[in-house]
């Protein structure tokens, strides 16, 4: 799921822009539709956060590593084999 803290300042930012026309009618509506659509556009959205991302980065990477040692040790033992026969 997305971080709340991300919607926040993604709508934090939109405020910042219409801060500089300031009094506009409805201003205060209109930022509570955005921090809205925001975080309905992000729930639709198959995001992971940062750390779910890196973690299985690094599950990735031991497999990876898991799996040239297997190649080795396979590549050893068909030599080894190649040599009886």
């Amino acid at each position: 799921m997305i971080n709340q803290k991300l919607i926040e300042g993604l709508s934090e930012q939109f405020s910042q822009l219409m801060q500089g026309q300031s009094g506009l009618p409805g201003q205060q509506e209109l930022q509570a539709q955005i921090r809205s659509l925001l975080q309905a556009s992000f729930s639709r959205m198959d995001l992971v956060t940062r750390e779910e991302f890196d973690a299985q980065r690094a599950v990735l990477a031991r497999t990876r590593e898991k799996l040239d040692q297997l190649e080795q040790q396979l590549s050893l033992l068909e030599d080894q084999l190649a040599k009886r026969d």
